[in-house]
């Protein structure tokens, strides 16, 4: 769900730059759409702004405010979670199910040893 919603998001990103202002008649949303989404951090949006742009651009504001209400039930929620741990990490070892006896002398069957420890 949400990478349909972030693909509708890019879309309606890019097609009214695309169709709307360099090929077509042009629309010049910062006279419109700006001040409504300005109006939302001020607590008075004026909602005919949004209500008069073109469906691309109501579409375009939707899903974005429809990706943060869904946010914190997908995975992009993993995104505010900064596992620096995840950079000093070792390596993961993958093995057999069956400890298997090694040659090595030390290693105490395992087929694998402690890092930074010699066999």
């Amino acid at each position: 769900m949400t990478l349909i919603l972030l693909l509708v998001i890019i879309v309606t990103g890019i097609v009214p730059t695309l169709f709307i202002n360099l090929l077509g008649h042009g629309y010049d949303y910062r006279t419109t759409v700006a001040p409504w989404f300005r109006g939302l951090f001020s607590g008075s949006p004026e909602v005919r702004m949004i209500a008069n742009a073109p469906v691309v651009y109501q579409v375009h504001a939707a899903s974005a405010w429809l990706i943060w209400a869904l946010w914190p039930f997908s995975r992009l929620v993993h995104a505010w979670s900064a596992p620096l741990w995840y950079l000093w990490r070792p390596y993961i070892v993958y093995r057999g199910r069956r400890a298997v006896p090694s040659a090595e002398p030390g290693t105490g069957g395992r087929k694998w040893g402690k890092i930074g420890v010699p066999y």
